[in-house]
């Protein structure tokens, strides 16, 4: 089956944009020159990694129009979505409140610049980034993130493996797993994933993503 494209989209570069061409008025602009979509669901790879995750606090790093924090917020966690896109967030607090206060209550929507904010250290037990493209180097972003997993905690990054040919920014499983400390974390999966997806006009296309799940050790 064809699923629509998710909130993921918005991650990919109409041409050929580079990673450092990913600002915050880059991402500002691509919301406010697309209509909202609060129907879209979340991210197929959160759903198949963090369905049996028993719920907590996580932290969703790009969280764009809220489609991952709706989900999650909606299985019991609490959760922190952070976007430097002010449109982005107005647009997710404002589908959240549709669904309800049990939702909408369990999200706390920050507005940060990933590049250098800082999460709190430690702190969450299920971290997770989607298709973001940080200005500085992915690996810096990536122990950034890192850092922030409570021990027994999970990390989930996805980006855009280089096998993609209609994404920018691209990354590969191996790159971010390398970023990690092997003293003090398991890699669950480090893979290439293809799905199918409708793009702009209806076409089928395959996107690939890079996978990567790893468990913080207690």
């Amino acid at each position: 089956m064809t699923e629509q494209v998710g909130n993921d989209y918005d991650a990919m570069a109409a041409g050929s944009g580079e990673a450092g061409e990913f600002s915050a008025t880059y991402w500002e602009d691509r919301y406010r020159g697309h209509a909202a979509h609060g129907s879209r669901p979340p991210n197929p790879q959160l759903v198949s990694e963090a369905g049996d995750l028993v719920p907590g606090t996580a932290l969703d790093a790009g969280c764009g129009e809220g489609a991952d924090a709706r989900w999650l917020a909606s299985r019991g966690w609490r959760v922190t979505a952070v976007d430097v896109a002010p449109t982005a967030l107005r647009r997710a607090r404002e589908h959240a409140a549709a669904i309800g206060p049990d939702v909408a209550s369990r999200i706390d929507w920050v507005a940060a610049d990933l590049t250098t904010w800082a999460p709190p250290a430690e702190h969450f037990d299920l971290v997770s980034a989607h298709y973001v493209h940080p200005a500085g180097p992915h690996d810096t972003f990536v122990r950034r993130l890192a850092a922030a997993v409570a021990p027994g905690g999970t990390l989930l990054v996805v980006g855009h493996d280089p096998s993609d040919r209609h994404s920018a920014g691209h990354v590969t499983a191996g790159e971010v797993a390398a970023g990690l400390d092997g003293d003090r974390w398991d890699v669950v999966v480090a893979e290439v994933r293809s799905r199918h997806v409708a793009g702009h006009g209806g076409a089928e296309i395959t996107l690939r993503d890079a996978v990567l799940r790893a468990c913080r050790r207690p």
